[in-house]
């Protein structure tokens, strides 16, 4: 197959940060997706509908001329999130979902929940409106090892949260283990997961063997092999419950080559061009679709898109570059390490 021509896609799990890093890569995303679920996690983070419009109004101003994108805002998870505001926000339409950050789970995560019993109020509303919740599916408690994290989570948090409320809508985002897909398969509804480009190709080899590579460190961190492997399948599958979602995280190099460098992979700049190569060494190219531009709606109760894209697959690598420059400082892009021959045309 020389030519694929897919619904345009979405982005169920995107940052764009604020300020001058917004600026310079709301386009590598507008270019290509039709819409992208924003993650909340700013400083100070977006914890009332009132901060997400404004929000909202910021990512709309820096859209390139020309290019159609809406932004699907998350409110972040405290302990003291007023129910009554969540409800309003989703009931209105400018809020899609509320994101659950494990207090320390990740970047400017501090904030998060460490009482869940003080969640559970706002919980609650949100079952009984039909509104998801967005987790990080990590245990920050320092005596669990990092890469067991998101097993232990399921185990000690996330079942017994949804035995507790059956009716609350989950999604389990940046899926990273056999673990994880084996839960969301297992179950008997109300939960998916997202899957992200970078974990769908690198292991935690990437990050570690031949020197520490910062820019191929996440949280979730990447896992051993068969984890990788077992992500690939549930993506390929056609599986209903999982979709894309890139954690597309941009972070200026400086925070990320140092002495506790930032996770977060930058793959917005070529996420279709590395799932195209992903999905056609797994002979799943008429999957494709499903996992980019099917699945993630109907998830979320929207239609698909209209417009189309269109990849080529041509003798020559897609060139991207190696570096997104913003008035912050440089952002590196994901390398995923071998040459990509999909490209993409959406005008």
């Amino acid at each position: 197959m020389k030519t694929l021509t897919l619904r345009r896609p979405d982005d169920w799990h995107l940052h764009l940060r604020d300020g001058d890093v917004l600026q310079a890569v709301i386009g590598d995303t507008s270019r290509h997706f039709a819409r992208a679920i924003i993650m909340p996690n700013l400083v100070p983070p977006v914890v009332t509908t009132s901060d997400a419009k404004a929000y909202r109004e910021r990512i709309l101003a820096a859209l390139p001329a020309g290019d159609r994108f809406e932004p699907l805002m998350t409110l972040y998870l405290t302990e003291h999130t007023d129910p009554d505001d969540v409800e309003e926000g989703g009931k209105s339409g400018l809020i899609s979902a509320v994101k659950l950050y494990p207090a320390g789970a990740t970047t400017n995560s501090h904030g998060g929940v460490r009482d869940f019993n003080k969640a559970m109020p706002v919980l609650e509303r949100m079952a009984k409106i039909g509104l998801p919740l967005c987790v990080h599916g990590e245990v920050t408690t320092p005596e669990v090892d990092i890469f067991d994290r998101e097993a232990v989570f399921i185990e000690t948090v996330l079942d017994p949260l949804r035995k507790r409320l059956p009716e609350l809508k989950v999604t389990m985002e940046h899926v990273t283990t056999a673990d994880g897909i084996d839960y969301i398969k297992s179950s008997k509804g109300n939960l998916a997961g997202s899957i992200t480009t970078h974990h769908l190709i690198i292991n935690r080899n990437a990050i570690l063997v031949g020197g520490i590579r910062p820019h191929y460190y996440c949280l979730p961190v990447a896992k051993r092999e068969n984890h990788r492997l077992a992500l690939r399948a549930a993506a390929t599958s056609g599986d209903a419950r999982f979709f894309l979602g890139t954690d597309s995280a941009p972070h200026v190099d400086p925070l990320k080559e140092c002495a506790c460098g930032c996770a977060g992979i930058y793959t917005s700049v070529n996420t279709m061009s590395c799932l195209a190569h992903v999905f056609e060494d797994d002979n799943a190219l008429d999957k494709l679709e499903a996992f980019t531009s099917l699945n993630g709606p109907a998830w979320y109760g929207l239609k698909p898109n209209e417009e189309i894209i269109t990849l080529e697959k041509r003798d020559e690598p897609v060139k991207f570059p190696d570096k997104r420059d913003s008035g912050a400082g440089p952002i590196t892009v994901f390398d995923p390490m071998f040459p990509l021959h999909w490209h993409v045309f959406d005008k």
